[in-house]
């Protein structure tokens, strides 16, 4: 029975070890997939119009003095 526990210990802390590293790899492949999917995508999809290539500007607020520099 003491031999069982030690190597269930032991089969504990690889797995605690080897889990972020196993995490990691998975999320490594759905980025991967997910750009693939993205490439494959963009080279199907009609070019864009001038319009639509234009960056939006958005409206900066004035500064507005913070009450703690008076």
């Amino acid at each position: 029975m003491n031999t069982f526990l030690n190597l269930l210990g032991i089969m504990a802390v690889i797995a605690l070890v080897l889990l972020p590293a196993l995490i990691g790899i998975a999320r490594e492949l759905r980025i991967d997939r997910a750009l693939r999917e993205a490439e494959r995508s963009r080279r199907t999809a009609p070019p864009e119009t001038a319009d639509a290539a234009r960056p939006v500007k958005a409206a900066r607020r004035p500064y507005v003095r913070s009450w703690a520099r008076v």
